[in-house]
């Protein structure tokens, strides 16, 4: 039985191209709120380690030699990047609000509004047109 003795099929096909979509889309959200809770890991570990070990800014240089050895086809563990999941973590800790929202927009985003967003309330703003409206960062 050919494609053209099948009739009817179209709507079957339009239903699963959505169900495609949507998985897809599913799936980079959770690949994004993932990257964004393991960089705020990193944050706060890093933070962490420096307060109970007095260590100073070198160790994010050493740290990220290391990761970037472990990891070479990775960008995200440049040592700005790492100072970044360490100011990232250090500026939502505190907040039970925008703490959530931050893992549901993109890293590249949250990095513009928390490093160009005076305070929270900005920041909350920002996080929810991205969220709404899928401003993006040049927006």
């Amino acid at each position: 039985m050919g494609k053209n003795e099948i009739v009817g099929y179209e709507p079957l096909v339009d239903d699963l191209k959505d169900l495609i979509h949507k998985k897809q889309y599913q799936v980079l959200k959770s690949i994004n709120s993932e990257t964004v809770n393991l960089y705020w890991e990193i944050g706060e570990e890093i933070y962490r380690q420096q307060e109970e070990n007095d260590w100073g800014k070198s160790i994010v240089q050493v740290l990220s030699t290391e990761l970037q050895k472990e990891f070479p086809g990775a960008k995200g563990y440049s040592a700005a990047n790492l100072w970044r999941m360490r100011n990232f973590y250090l500026t939502y800790r505190d907040s039970e609000k925008l703490a959530p929202l931050v893992r549901e927009i993109s890293w590249s985003n949250n990095i513009i509004i928390m490093e160009k967003c005076k305070d929270d309330l900005q920041r909350e703003f920002y996080i929810q047109m991205v969220k709404r409206h899928g401003w993006t960062k040049r927006i």
